[in-house]
């Protein structure tokens, strides 16, 4: 069928309504399609109220459309707006938002600024998979839309000592040596690095224990100098996903984590342990979150290692960081003016109102699943006069922020920082007060 892309949506695909006259205004999801585009493509599925179709041809193509940089676009699940260019991806995503946040009932939105860096060799984190392809152990991804293993040459949203580190396990595994055979048994490895790619942190996700991991850790740091530390995690199967064994660890060599320079500071991150994944763009958000900020006391909810609470505690007299599993933060959030709480945001907040605190400043950097309607109550309750809610999924920041405008807030500046070009994922700074 032919289709005309009226708009992208949230999750990468176009969305166009079909014009046959017994499936006329159906809505259909076309993915590596552009607004504006005339297509042809083939129906996959059809559910209640839409469609979700494949694209066979672009038929008339949007002058934003630009050949993709990566060999495997289309076929990985991990890029779906390489074929755009950036401008017209940043531009998607603005809109995106402001539909959002529109759909949820947030009418009169402030104009939402925009920020940006470099749009590849961005990311300071990897996680791939490792398997046999073609006789030889190989590193990629999932096949988009499956959990099928894509062998990957190249992958240009990577910091480039991320794409060396995956070369050099490969090379290994190539070799007749003891280290060649462990690396055989692993399933998947996540590196991560620090910013300017002088050192970098390796965790095995393995099948089974086994013997000699430090033999093939030193042989990895022989060809790669840049490695700190190593951990292996066990990797088991149930039903068709993997996840990874918690919470026991089989084995460790060097250091524990990294220490990561952003923003003025040293954040010490443990392995595994989250930390914003755009190496270009970590300082500008902290500056947006924190700059021009002052005041007596200010709250940090969901703090991670402190991205945060530092900068805050540079200008306000008190900065309480909350964060549920705060063994980097614990460590390194000392001193005068700061203190680390391992809790829970919602427990956190349930104590804060009974003890009637209030701080000038709330901070809060939750998961892509939001805060909720139980702390969205309790932040009614506390009401501090400004919220900076930082969040990465727009559905779940939409219903939130329904919820805290309904409490009498409003919604003073939007940010859309884009943290993951070449993808459909973005992250937003909203700046709300009373």
């Amino acid at each position: 069928m032919k289709l005309r892309i009226e708009k992208a949506v949230y999750g990468g695909a176009g969305l166009a309504h079909q014009t046959e006259r017994d499936a006329a205004g159906r809505t259909v999801f076309v993915p590596f399609t552009l607004p504006g585009e005339l297509i042809e493509a083939n129906l996959l599925e059809q559910k209640a109220g839409f469609g979700e179709a494949s694209l066979v041809e672009v038929l008339s193509a949007s002058e934003a459309r630009v050949e993709p940089s990566c060999a495997h676009f289309g076929q990985c699940g991990g890029c779906q707006y390489q074929h755009a260019a950036y401008s017209t991806q940043v531009q998607m995503k603005t809109d995106i938002l402001r539909e959002t946040l529109e759909r949820a009932g947030l009418m009169a939105l402030p104009s939402i600024q925009t920020h940006t860096a470099e749009p590849w060799a961005y990311r300071n984190r990897t996680r791939l998979r490792v398997a046999e392809f073609d006789g030889l152990l190989s590193v990629g991804y999932n096949r988009r839309g499956s959990n099928e293993f894509l062998a990957i040459r190249e992958c240009p949203i990577l910091a480039p000592l991320l794409w060396q580190a995956a070369e050099v396990l490969t090379q290994i595994a190539a070799e007749e040596s003891p280290a060649a055979r462990w690396i055989r048994n692993a399933g998947e490895v996540e590196f991560f690095t620090t910013s300017d790619e002088t050192r970098l942190q390796m965790t095995v996700f393995a099948r089974k224990e086994q013997a000699g991991f430090s033999a093939f850790c030193e042989r990895m740091r022989l060809l790669m100098p840049e490695l700190a530390g190593a951990n292996i995690s066990l990797l088991f199967t149930e039903g068709p996903k993997r996840r990874t064994k918690i919470p026991r660890q089989l084995e460790s060599w060097g250091a524990g984590g990294l220490s990561y320079r952003a923003a003025g500071e040293d954040y010490w991150v443990s392995s595994g342990g989250f930390f914003q994944v755009n190496r270009f763009l970590v300082d500008q958000l902290v500056r947006i979150v924190t700059a021009g900020r002052q005041g007596a006391v200010a709250w940090d909810l969901y703090a991670g290692v402190g991205l945060f609470s530092r900068a805050l505690a540079r200008t306000f007299q008190q900065v309480v960081a909350v964060e549920a599993a705060a063994n980097d933060l614990s460590r390194s959030f000392k001193g005068t003016g700061k203190r680390a709480v391992e809790s829970t945001t919602v427990d956190f907040l349930r104590s804060a109102v009974v003890q009637r605190e209030r701080p000038e400043l709330i901070v809060m950097d939750p998961p892509r699943a939001g805060v909720g309607a139980e702390v969205c109550a309790l932040l009614a309750r506390i009401s501090a006069p400004e919220i900076v809610y930082v969040s990465c999924d727009p559905v779940t920041l939409a219903r939130d922020l329904r919820s805290l405008v309904d409490a009498g807030y409003h919604l003073a500046e939007l940010h859309m920082v884009d943290m993951f070009p070449q993808t459909f994922h973005l992250e937003t700074v909203v700046i709300l007060r009373r």
